[in-house]
């Protein structure tokens, strides 16, 4: 006999120990190798902090792929692991040390290291916690981090043979500059935002001439670095100054006046300044015409001595010095108000720097052009469809990739410089004289390791019998806003280490979002912690709301109610289960096509449908579907409908009947805690366990399979449940008491008598309280789906009350009909629409007109 389910459902109580159990069990090692393989890799979280609803979203679409592949009999590697987070780890041990009066460098890159080191131990054992929280059927045998050596190793090959390559060079360019964590960014980790800002016009005075000429900027305290101003070659109103100089009013320098085409004639002026140390474009046009490149500003955001009297000052305090002693100098023309796109950055929230800097980059454009060249004949399948346009797009426009970051935590480049000459030497191994080099003090991008995941996790780059095994992964899930961050970097480093996809589906899930559809947020305050919501609802309530509330690639609203509905059906499920074991006591019941009843029959065909309905959209990611599948299926037909149809059986004194309920019971709940369990897997493992034919556990169980039945009656259960609903809702509607007895006729579309077997017409007379009778005179006709119900008038209300009811319901039709037939009239609907929502609404209106007719001849009777 199986564990008793306690009367009341407690999701603490029903969530407690199971999760340890399940690891001691082994029941989430990979390794069987009479199996198929099939693999997932978690999207390592950053060690930086708690897992948020975003995580729980993710990890639980994750979660299901991994056990419903199981359950279809694979051996599942769920492989778990995290991520060094370089900048935002960093920034957060950095900011613990300053509380303690200390900073990185009081205790120098080991000592610093150490202690990033102790970070990462703490908040990796917060995050297994919230894994085992949500239930996550991971392979921790297989945990890997993103600094860990076999990391390292993977990360320092392919630098090198990048580099050998001629795919990864070092440079001085315009990169994007946090003064905050001073680091370079890469363009992807700049998030713009509009802001209120200036726009300032200034006067340069020309210094032969003593022409004045206006000439703006956003950004005045980067005029230090002024080289040159630039006019249009064809603008008839400077080509006469071209070859002067004029005065800077920042500093007095004289600069020269070039020409470029760049300059666009309409825009502003016509004249711009050219500070190439300090905006992409001017850097452009200083190489292009081997211009001085000099940077008036620190790397934390300071002036530095080439603001004379401003140096240290702030990089906006300076800004509005300097407009201040222009002002008074009569230099400044004007000032406008102006909203602008503005940079920042995507860890520290501060105003990205553009600023010239020696770094590393890879050169993207032929790593993107090997992804795509493949994509036709080993094509990465987004789900849904519409990323794929988004992934060719972005790598079809692809910039180099700064990969160098100014850190102490992270995969230190290996890269070494003479001390007495320009060499560099880049290897797996330091020169063998070490001594007269010095290695390159930068780190690496957190995303160049990160793009290395599905491979190196599987101990690439060894020969690994893991690698050769689950590899390529064979789904990522991922939420779009990092598809550029992380999938497309994936799609190249694995084509270009491994000459394979890293994953051949990727599915992609939106943002959460607050009950306002606002993005959450720790500025906002409406951030929401799974714990809590684990502890209040309990998890397998928040599973089956994160996954099934939102279909692929879309945003999703946290909405409580919606968390509470799901507990709700949970309670149903329980309540179901509870009953059927009771009528069960314990004894098992194999179920046979001999003892089978119609309702039998019935519920059995309606779990196949539902079963086939399922799998198909398990397959294609439609979780939203397949939880509105089950929970009609199980509220509706199997809770509703079947538990009270086959009470007649289980009261009667046939025992092959009772048999054949209590068979099609056990049958039928058991198959439905395995399809939610992916879903929910500890209340479905609770309820599973107290069934008579349980395994140890649910998680060793098999995905469920069709059992066959014949089908050639079934429509009188169908008409039957129809029947009973119409009586029940016409006894509220004429305010009769659910006990009163009936007078009921029911006849088919031709208006011949139907008539039922004995059991299903037992189960009628009993459950609608209704009695068998031939009706001719004086009769209410009430239609229902393929099917009308007479009825004695004097058993119901008076004739007026009646008559306002079928008013209602003719009006009803009748604008129902108007809708259809305008549908049906419209040619972009006929046309465009699926063939079988056409064909839906074509027989929606065909049922419309029959019970319109109906009702009209009620009417007129009654007239």
């Amino acid at each position: 006999m199986g564990n008793e389910l306690d009367k009341k459902y407690d999701h603490l109580k029903v969530e407690a120990d199971k999760y340890g159990k399940w690891l001691e069990k082994g029941y989430f090692t990979a390794g069987d190798k009479s199996k198929e393989p099939y693999s997932i890799v978690i999207p390592p979280p950053n060690v930086t902090g708690k897992l948020h609803l975003g995580h729980a979203w993710d990890n639980t679409l994750q979660d299901i792929i991994a056990r419903y592949q199981r359950l279809l009999g694979k051996d599942v590697l769920y492989l778990p692991g995290m991520d060094h987070a370089g900048i935002a780890t960093q920034a957060r041990v950095e900011k613990k040390m300053r509380e303690e009066g200390m900073s990185r460098y009081d205790l120098g890159r080991e000592k610093f290291l150490e202690k990033s080191w102790e970070w990462k131990t703490e908040y990796a054992k917060h995050i297994r916690q919230q894994w085992g929280k949500l239930g996550l059927s991971l392979d921790y045998s297989r945990e890997r981090f993103t600094l860990d050596q076999g990391l390292n190793d993977a990360v320092n090959k392919v630098f090198v043979d990048l580099y050998n390559d001629g795919l990864i060079f070092q440079g001085d360019r315009i990169i994007n500059w946090d003064v905050e964590a001073q680091t370079a960014l890469s363009n992807i980790e700049v998030i713009h935002k509009e802001i209120e800002g200036n726009f300032y016009t200034f006067e340069y005075t020309v210094e032969d001439t003593q022409e004045k000429l206006a000439v703006a900027t956003t950004r005045p305290e980067t005029m230090f670095a002024d080289v040159c101003l630039v006019v249009h070659p064809d603008d008839q109103r400077y080509t006469h100054l071209v070859g002067k100089k004029a005065l800077n009013p920042a500093n007095g320098q004289l600069i020269p006046i070039i020409e470029d085409d760049y300059i666009d004639i309409e825009f502003g002026t016509g004249v711009m300044k050219c500070t190439p140390a300090h905006d992409p474009n001017d850097f452009t046009i200083g190489e292009k015409y081997g211009l001085e490149m000099p940077n008036c500003m620190n790397p934390d955001g300071t002036m530095n001595d080439l603001a004379g009297e401003f140096e240290g000052l702030e990089r906006f305090a300076c800004r509005k010095a300097l407009v201040d002693k222009i002002k008074q100098d009569g230099k400044l023309i004007s000032v406008e108000q102006r909203i602008h796109q503005v940079g920042h950055s995507e860890r520290t929230d501060v105003i990205v720097e553009p600023y010239l800097s020696k770094q590393w980059f890879v050169k993207m454009k032929p790593l993107a052009e090997a992804v795509l060249d493949h994509q036709s004949e080993e094509k990465i399948e987004f789900y849904p469809d519409r990323f794929n346009h988004t992934f060719h797009q972005w790598l079809e426009n692809i910039e180099d990739w700064c990969i160098s970051r100014q850190l102490w935590w992270g995969h230190r480049i290996p890269a070494w410089f003479h001390k007495e000459t320009n060499e560099i030497y880049v290897g797996l191994t330091p020169p063998e004289d070490i001594e007269n080099w010095n290695q390159d003090e930068d780190v690496l991008d957190t995303w160049f390791s990160s793009a290395l995941w599905p491979f190196s996790t599987l101990k690439w780059p060894e020969d690994s019998e893991e690698l050769a095994r689950y590899y390529p992964t064979d789904v990522l899930v991922t939420g779009y806003d990092i598809i550029f961050f992380w999938v497309a970097r994936m799609a190249f480093q694995a084509r270009y280490a491994t000459n394979s996809i890293p994953f051949k589906d990727v599915l992609m899930h939106g943002l959460i979002r607050d009950e306002n559809g606002l993005k959450m947020s720790k500025s906002l305050g409406n951030g929401v912690d799974p714990m809590d919501v684990i502890e209040e609802h309990g998890v397998d309530a928040l599973r089956f709301f994160l996954t099934t509330n939102s279909s692929p690639g879309q945003d999703m609203r946290y909405i409580p109610a919606k968390v509470e509905s799901s507990w709700n059906f949970i309670n149903k499920v329980w309540n179901a289960s509870r009953y059927v074991l009771m009528n069960l006591e314990g004894e098992n019941f194999d179920i046979t096509q001999a003892q089978l009843s119609q309702v039998d029959r019935y519920i059995i065909n309606k779990y196949n449908e539902t079963l086939k309905e399922i799998s198909k959209n398990m397959d294609r990611y439609e979780f939203a579907l397949v939880g509105n599948t089950l929970t009609r299926f199980i509220w509706d037909d199997f809770a509703n409908w079947y538990i009270e149809l086959s009470k007649t059986g289980l009261q009667g004194n046939d025992e092959s009947i009772k048999y054949g309920s209590k068979a099609t019971l056990q049958f039928i709940l058991k198959n439905i805690v395995i399809m939610l369990h992916p879903f929910m897997p500890f209340v479905t493992e609770e309820i599973y366990l107290a069934l008579p034919n349980a395994k140890e556990s649910i998680n060793i169980e098999e995905w469920p399979k069709e059992f066959a039945v014949e089908t050639q009656d079934l429509n009188q259960v169908e008409l039957l449940i129809n029947a009973i609903s119409a009586v029940r809702e016409l006894k509220v509607d004429y305010e009769l008491k659910p006990s009163t007895r009936l007078s009921v006729q029911m006849l088919d579309e031709k208006n011949n008598t139907i008539e039922f077997t004995s059991s299903i017409k037992e189960m009628m007379e009993g459950m609608a309280r209704v009695d068998f009778t031939d009706l001719e005179d004086d009769t209410l006709r009430h239609p229902i789906k393929g099917a009308a119900l007479l009825f004695n008038k004097s058993e119901l209300i008076d004739v007026d009350m009646l008559i306002e009811k079928l008013t209602k319901e003719k009006n009803h039709l009748e604008k129902e009909i108007k809708r259809a037939t305008g549908m049906l009239a419209n040619k972009n609907f006929v046309d465009k629409a699926p063939a079988a929502k056409v064909d839906e609404e074509k027989n929606k209106l065909e049922e419309y007109k029959r019970q319109l007719n109906l009702v009209e001849e009620e009417l007129e009777g009654l007239k």
